[in-house]
């Protein structure tokens, strides 16, 4: 499968099969396709940083992984650079046990070769990339579903337990409260295939201040 997609064709799908959503759409303009869809990508490196970043702000998350870069002795935290520093040098770094346990297994995994090449996450459909990748300790859907988007700039993806995409939704369709996954789920459908467009513009529609 191709990395991205047309932006521009999603945008005039959406804007056609959603009334409510091209609004807001309007409101906020065109989104770009994002560039890290064209740049190869280490799939330890973006795991790892994906646990590191894990509630925590970007802040800290930023000065934790910096830390471990340096203790790695480089800005790519692949299998063989994490497999050089050990668990105290992790925790000293200010990874929490549980996500040194994470990156033991990840490292673990890429090592036993039961992690998915870029040739082969390239020929596997969107749940089959996801069932590989939350077999890893520390990794679940939505995490999966951000590398699909961000990473692997994958046309059709809705991220339905994401508070951003739950709050986007609520504003879209005026309602009272934010809706539930299944919810989100069905009001997905009139989206499809083009519903990662639509969470990057449900994510823009979250954070817009209202007047």
């Amino acid at each position: 499968m191709p990395r991205g997609f047309d932006v521009a064709a999603a945008e005039a799908a959406l804007r056609r099969s959603d009334r409510a959503l091209a609004r807001w759409m309007r409101r906020i303009g065109p989104i770009e396709a994002d560039p890290r869809w064209r740049k190869p990508f280490d799939l330890v490196d973006a795991l790892a940083r994906a646990i590191l970043y894990q509630q925590l702000s970007g802040k800290a998350a930023a000065t934790i992984v910096g830390r471990i870069e340096t203790a790695c002795g480089s800005t790519c935290l692949d299998a063989t650079a994490l497999a050089c520093i050990d668990d105290a040098t992790l925790r000293g770094c200010g990874a929490s046990g549980n996500k040194t346990l994470a990156l033991r297994d990840l490292v673990r995994r890429a090592h036993a070769g039961e992690l998915p090449s870029a040739r082969q996450l390239a020929r596997m459909d969107s749940e089959a990339v996801i069932a590989a990748l939350t077999a890893v300790r520390g990794i679940g859907r939505w995490t999966a579903e951000m590398l699909l988007i961000f990473r692997l700039g994958r046309a059709d993806v809705l991220p339905v337990d994401d508070l951003g995409i739950r709050r986007g939704i609520q504003r879209v369709d005026g309602l009272a409260e934010m809706p539930n996954a299944k919810a989100v789920l069905a009001r997905g459908q009139a989206w499809a295939p083009h519903r990662t467009l639509a969470s990057l513009y449900l994510w823009r529609v979250a954070d817009l201040a209202l007047d």
